[in-house]
């Protein structure tokens, strides 16, 4: 019974601890991307500007994320714990500068393209935290934490918005420098024990570790694991979607008659429901596969746009939201296990960071497309385009996750 107590005690710890760092992490995430277009919008730029913003944000991150991963995976200087203190330390100053520079458009271009970038690069590394710390015998539900993370970004994005509404966007960057302070202690307190305990039980669902070779040239890594190739098609496919909707959520709402209040209101209803899912499926992972969990999710990336195409009221967006519980809170945890259980150990870091870097890749040319069609043919061309697309993102997760190889 006593050592009962003490795994949970322990397993109740770094939990905790995790889920500290992804609730910092997620509220940064919010107010760093949830309202990139509201801050930009209001320093003047255009879409179209703000789109060409975020797509080279975009590229900047989809490249800078396997480059550090394979760092990262060599085991030299660079960890990953490391990466995201020097991550959490940028964006800090970044901010700094941002709030006592004049309104210049280049500079503040620049500048936010930066935090946009860094905030988006060590994504992929809070993920692999996880399973490093796992793989050394840290008992963390992952599922739990994550979920938690994004309860902390409907939270924040729920205060945000009101405050927004009401005080303008430099409540923005006065919510960034809070936020890199509590993601400074948060990451400071995870820190892996001197002597890792044994784990308790080995991960039967694993695949062996190879603990002498990564892959990091990409054709080598592309012929070792295929299907996952196939994967990062479909997540740029149903990411292309789901940030078109992310990133200028503010307009179709405009659209639809709400303001900022109806926004702060719609990303929390989505993230809230991110929560009990993440968890649920933690506990579902040993019986239902992560390939037939990816599938669900593609499918619902499909539902939650094609519900906007049909909106007409406020009501429709809000279902259109609930579907997140079924998309992007799936695909999370599911990717990651994905990762996990079908690559040697000195591709995972990698491994994750392809999966962000796909991400953000559906992200920039969600950015370049549909900032323009937005400025040219108006919301619901818009919202057509990312259907077509996210259904060719389902239809390769379904021949992917039905090829047995990683």
């Amino acid at each position: 019974m006593g050592n009962i107590m003490d795994k949970r005690t322990r397993s109740g710890i770094w939990t905790a601890k995790y889920a500290f760092l992804n609730a910092a992490y997620y509220a940064g995430f919010c107010t760093i991307h949830a309202y990139a277009a509201v801050y930009l919008l209001a320093a003047g730029f255009t879409n179209t500007e703000v789109g060409i913003l975020l797509a080279l944000a975009n590229v900047l991150s989809a490249i800078a994320q396997p480059v550090f991963a394979a760092f990262i995976d060599r085991r030299g200087i660079l960890t990953n714990r490391r990466f995201v203190f020097a991550s959490i330390i940028s964006i800090a100053s970044l901010v700094l500068i941002l709030m006592f520079i004049p309104r210049y458009k280049p500079a503040v271009f620049i500048i936010y393209m930066l935090i946009y970038t860094i905030q988006f690069t060590y994504q992929p590394i809070v993920t692999a935290l996880c399973f490093e710390y796992k793989n050394a015998g840290c008992d963390i539900f992952f599922g739990l934490a994550r979920g938690l993370g994004s309860a902390s970004f409907a939270v924040t994005s729920a205060f945000i918005g009101r405050l927004t509404e009401s005080h303008g966007v430099k409540v923005l960057l006065i919510a960034d420098l809070v936020i890199m302070a509590l993601s400074f202690v948060s990451i400071l307190i995870f820190r892996k024990p001197a002597v890792s305990p044994a784990p308790d039980e080995p991960d039967q669902a694993a695949v062996s570790r190879d603990v002498d070779k990564a892959h990091n040239n990409m054709w080598e890594f592309g012929k070792e694991y295929p299907a996952f190739m196939l994967l990062l098609v479909s997540t740029v496919c149903f990411f292309f979607a789901h940030n078109m909707i992310n990133d200028f959520l503010i307009q179709i709402i405009r659209n639809l008659g709400g303001a900022e209040t109806q926004l702060g209101y719609a990303t929390f209803l989505a993230a809230l429901l991110e929560l009990p899912v993440m968890a649920l499926i933690t506990l579902l992972i040993t019986k239902v596969s992560p390939n037939d969990m990816l599938i669900v999710s593609g499918v619902s990336f499909l539902i939650k746009t094609l519900i906007l195409v049909f909106a007409v009221d406020m009501l429709a967006l809000y279902v259109s939201q609930s579907f997140q519980m079924l998309a992007y809170a799936v695909f999370v945890p599911a990717s990651a296990y994905y990762v996990s259980r079908n690559m040697k150990e000195m591709d995972q870091v990698k491994g994750q960071a392809l999966v962000s870097s796909a991400i953000t890749v559906g992200g920039v040319f969600s950015n370049l497309v549909c900032g323009r069609i937005l400025d040219l043919f108006g919301i619901k061309v818009m919202l057509i385009t990312g259907s077509v697309i996210c259904s060719i993102g389902v239809v390769t997760v379904i021949i992917a996750m039905k090829k047995r190889n990683g």
